[in-house]
């Protein structure tokens, strides 16, 4: 698939090639073979043959120059000054990160998109969104969870954290949150993410009605990093200014965005963001990892005010497809944030707070798993956290 038109239609001969496969993302290399991630695991399009540089140049060329409406243009000279920052940034930064719409499945499908290098040479990788956000329920997360979530939510304030690998569907679950609150209370919500993934409409179904749309009860206000905002950082601090309800920071990356989300979540908001760890326990570590040792009591002690609840999940894959696991850690009683104050690197405190009503233990959700058939015994065995 090495000619422009080829190129262009790609994403949508993969999925039809690849029917009923529930593709997430899509990989492709200079001189590799194109490898999709589906319900069945990691599979090799080998129909489409090897790609070259050339291919993978106007591959995200064409996706670059989609990723927004404020973005693309008819103007040859506009969309050719947006290519060369393309490249100006890839150059620069060696990664260049955006989201577009691609129409080329026969409706628009939002996604995160990758320019990257590496020892081959151009990579890009397509993470491929769900057309729409998706209920709660609909994701996997057993309904005592979904429900608490939405009682949660409902503070004045506090830190939620969604937390997993990559690929793990964070960004979908907040999403299915966020979409939850947006339609069901007037909240500010203000999001910071980089890139913008799923976006939210201010309309809602007209509930007496049908075929009619009314406003939403919520506002929401989304900000892209690098287009809209310098930084994570700076993000946090000019959106205090607008009387956000809730906040929405897409990952928490280092110490001063740690430190302005616990602090935000101590003045009066709820501040939802992601982590890249598995587990409660390795989540707090990782907060403390951020702080010096000396900080280290206070920040467990701040934490065991704010922190409302950490979810953390992975998607693995089962016999009839993908199925999410799931920890869950609520901080909604004094033997919970008993247990995090009292967090000394053993995971004895924190084990015995899971252990109690209301949350989950990874492997305990691991076990109802393979229980009742979802998994194999391989699947199982490799992921378990104890």
């Amino acid at each position: 698939m090495s000619t422009s038109s080829s190129i262009d239609n790609m994403l949508g001969d993969l999925s039809m090639a690849f029917a009923g496969r529930e593709i997430s993302d899509v990989q492709v290399r200079t001189g590799r073979l194109i490898y999709l991630h589906t319900n069945r695991g990691l599979e090799i399009a080998e129909s489409f043959g090897i790609q070259n540089t050339q291919s993978l140049a106007h591959l995200a060329e064409s996706l670059f120059v989609r990723q927004s409406a404020d973005v693309c243009s008819e103007n040859a000279a506009e969309t050719a000054a947006n290519v060369e920052k393309m490249w100006q940034t890839l150059r620069q930064h060696r990664v260049v990160d955006f989201s577009c719409e691609e129409g080329a499945l026969g409706s628009p499908v939002r996604m995160r998109v990758q320019v990257h290098l590496s020892e081959q040479g151009l990579g890009v990788t397509c993470r491929c969104l769900r057309a729409q956000i998706s209920q709660l329920e609909t994701l996997g997360i057993e309904p005592i969870i979904s429900g608490s979530l939405r009682e949660l939510v409902q503070r004045r304030h506090g830190l939620g954290l969604i937390t997993g690998p990559t690929g793990s569907g964070k960004s979908t679950t907040l999403a299915a949150i966020l979409d939850w609150v947006r339609r069901n209370f007037a909240k500010h919500i203000v999001t910071i993410e980089d890139p913008i993934e799923y976006r939210y409409d201010d309309t809602i179904d007209d509930p007496n009605q049908a075929g009619l749309k009314i406003p939403a009860p919520s506002l929401v206000t989304q900000q892209e990093v690098g287009r809209h905002t310098l930084s994570y950082q700076s993000g946090l601090k000019e959106v205090l200014r607008k009387t956000p309800n809730i906040i929405l920071i897409g990952e928490i990356r280092d110490v001063e965005t740690m430190e302005t989300c616990i602090e935000a979540a101590q003045t009066g908001h709820f501040v939802l963001s992601t982590m890249h760890t598995r587990g409660a326990v390795k989540t707090i570590d990782r907060i403390l990892e951020f702080f010096p040792k000396e900080q280290q009591p206070g920040i467990l002690h701040r934490l065991s005010e704010t922190l409302t609840f950490v979810l953390s999940q992975g998607l693995l894959t089962g016999f009839n497809g993908r199925v999410l696991v799931t920890e869950y850690l609520q901080n909604t009683s004094d033997a919970v944030s008993s247990g995090i104050r009292a967090y000394d690197g053993s995971a004895t405190s924190l084990a015995d707070a899971l252990r109690y009503k209301g949350n989950l233990r990874w492997d305990q959700s691991l076990t109802n798993l393979y229980r009742s058939g979802k998994i194999s015994e391989d699947v199982f065995n490799s992921n378990q956290l104890s």
